[in-house]
């Protein structure tokens, strides 16, 4: 059996499913049995809905600059920084002048991102 489908890149905008998740914040989703990827795009600027969910998470700025909002504090992030949310803990992301890209890594994977649609889901 090939494993060429197991390949993906990170640049392709057409690789994954595509989710809008508010206005400027689009993700691109690839799926496994244990872990999920997401691959965020945040306008300049833009901002997520503060949210949270059952699911471990972990993020890692590739590219830009943003303000990591976690629980009740604000934290600065540039390229390359990475970070652990537990579960539960509500958070979101305000991305800086020129935008963000991040890479978002839950497990177990979200199930209400399996599929295309709107919003973060969660709660």
């Amino acid at each position: 059996m090939s494993q060429a489908s197991e390949f993906h890149n990170i640049d392709d905008p057409n690789d994954g499913l595509f989710r809008e998740l508010g206005t400027g914040l689009t993700t691109r989703i690839f799926s496994g049995e244990q872990a999920m990827l997401s691959i965020v795009t945040i306008a300049p600027n833009g901002q997520g809905t503060l949210h949270r969910h059952p699911e471990e998470q972990w993020g890692v700025l590739l590219e830009g600059s943003a303000i990591r909002v976690q629980g009740d504090e604000e934290i600065p992030v540039k390229k390359g920084d990475f970070w652990r949310t537990p579960g539960g803990v509500p958070h979101t992301m305000r991305a800086g002048p020129e935008g963000a890209r991040v890479l978002d890594i839950f497990s177990p994977p979200r199930p209400e991102y399996k599929k295309a649609g709107k919003g973060f889901a969660g709660s």
